[in-house]
């Protein structure tokens, strides 16, 4: 068992067709949304040619930009892309995906890649997440420089990218004090003015129809084109005559960060990509923990977002979940059997489950998911169901005189066909959830074979070793009847004296 656990892929969950995925458009730092517009449309030209009835596609929505809230940059767009209904087409989404993404790799003056959501957790960000913490922003970059470098090399990760970038063009503005106090402008007069026209300031508000709108001002756009556009910005004196700005200020242009995130109060840099196809995100999380314990220093921050948070998570929530039903059903069976080794006897099945769950999942090209892990946990109680009845029905003939030996080997025959049937039931049951299409198709198979090889494998073990194991430990126990058998035989034993016992 633990030699199939080591060769078995991880990841959150398996990849689900869920007939829908997003086409993201990211242009130069600094770009425009006329630019950027222009390139959406050319990206929805090559998509056309794939929608139609006879399509995979049955429709696709762009927007500029492409994210919302803080994360709206008008260098940057995005497409929704649905499919025909799961029914109407042949395709996978996955397919379709790498097929348009062969289309639009041709593309110049804009990065285009495609992004097929994960099977259970719906985010808006590439299943590979990793944040970088440390002190500084120039040492951080330091870092996701050496990270994605080594990425470069690595086949499991496409398209690795960062959320800090020291390529956007800035215009920096900067104040000649001594003469704007000179002429009575202040600071703030300065900056209102360029808030004003260049950006935009709401001034008033108005009501048409029952309908409050606000009142922006805001140069023309042929006023905000160019830098000189901007020193020719005027502000009042002290004197009330209108001064240019550029005789108050003088203008730079600088290349830096867009943004500057911050991950658990830490300055950060999230770092992402996509997982290659044939690698799953288990190893490419343990691969880039392992770079990153190569390449950065000890003092280094790393932690996960998106779908890599919750693949490190759910992993050790389910491990509990299952050691907390291997503890539960062993105390539940030792009430019952009032005894500490016939529960053990039992719970030798659920290792022989575990054994099967592996195997299906080896044979069948699965992985270790939420799905498959929940699978196990369903096999602690359908592989020791086999051993209660075996164990059962010994400990009653045992009560009624037979010696352990006679007991298991009596037990295990006249047991056999209602464990064959009810493990047959269970495997038939099972198997519509591998054959079974459509949409959550992957995660119901994923389940399906766990049981499936876990009850059939279990099945054929335990009918060997559980007669061995209790052959060799009920010697040292009694069974629950025993203490009331005794009384009950010395009560019966007992002479009567004067009506009494």
């Amino acid at each position: 068992s633990w030699g199939l656990f080591r060769m078995l892929p991880s990841e959150l969950a398996p990849a689900e067709d869920r007939g829908s995925f997003q086409i993201m458009i990211d242009g130069p730092e600094g770009a425009g949304f006329d630019y950027t517009v222009g390139q959406v449309q050319q990206v929805e030209r090559i998509v056309g040619r794939f929608v139609g009835p006879k399509e995979p596609i049955v429709r696709a929505n762009p927007r500029v930009p492409g994210g919302w809230g803080n994360n709206e940059e008008m260098h940057t767009g995005r497409i929704s892309v649905f499919l025909q209904p799961w029914r109407e087409r042949r395709e996978a989404t996955t397919d379709v995906a790498n097929a348009l993404q062969k289309e639009l790799n041709g593309l110049s003056g804009v990065r285009v890649r495609t992004q097929v959501g994960g099977g259970l957790v719906r985010s808006f960000g590439q299943p590979f997440q990793v944040v970088l913490g440390g002190p500084e922003y120039a040492e951080i970059a330091q870092w996701r420089d050496r990270l994605l470098a080594r990425m470069a090399d690595y086949p499991g990760l496409v398209g690795a990218d960062s959320d800090y970038k020291e390529t956007r063009p800035q215009m920096r503005v900067n104040i000649d004090r001594q003469r704007a106090a000179d002429l009575g402008v202040s600071v703030t007069d300065i900056g209102r003015a360029l808030e004003t026209m260049m950006g935009s300031r709401r001034v008033t508000t108005f009501v048409d129809n029952g309908e409050e709108y606000d009142v922006l001002v805001q140069a023309g756009r042929e006023g905000r084109t160019s830098p000189a556009d901007l020193a020719a910005i005027q502000v009042r004196a002290r004197s009330g005559e209108l001064v240019p700005l550029s005789n108050l200020v003088s203008l730079s242009e600088v290349a830096e960060a867009g943004t500057l995130n911050r991950f658990n109060r830490l300055r950060s840099i999230t770092i992402s990509a996509s997982v290659a196809p044939g690698h799953t995100l288990g190893e490419t999380i343990a691969w880039v923990q392992q770079v990153a314990r190569e390449e950065l220093p000890e003092y280094a921050q790393i932690d996960w977002k998106g779908e890599s948070r919750e693949y490190q998570s759910a992993g050790s929530a389910v491990l509990l979940t299952f050691a907390m039903a291997l503890l539960v059903v062993y105390l539940v069976l030792a009430a019952q059997f009032e005894s500490f080794i016939h529960p053990l006897v039992i719970m030798l099945t659920v290792p022989l489950g575990v054994l099967g769950a592996f195997v299906g999942l080896y044979l069948s090209g699965g992985t270790l998911n939420l799905f498959s892990q929940i699978g196990i946990v369903m096999l602690v109680g359908l592989a020791a169901k086999n051993g209660i009845l075996i164990v059962e029905f010994a400990n009653q003939l045992r009560d009624e005189g037979r010696n352990v030996h006679q007991a298991i080997v009596e037990a295990s025959t006249v047991r056999l066909r209602p464990i064959l049937m009810t493990s047959i039931a269970t495997v038939v049951g099972a198997v519509p959830l591998v054959r079974a299409g459509g949409p959550g198709s992957a995660s119901r198979g994923t389940i399906g074979v766990v049981v499936i090889f876990g009850v059939a494998v279990s099945t054929f073990l335990s009918l060997f070793v559980v007669p061995a194991f209790y052959a060799l430990l009920a010697p040292y126990t009694q069974s629950p009847e025993t203490v009331a058998n005794e009384l009950a035989r010395q009560e019966r034993d007992t002479p009567s004296v004067g009506g009494h016992a």
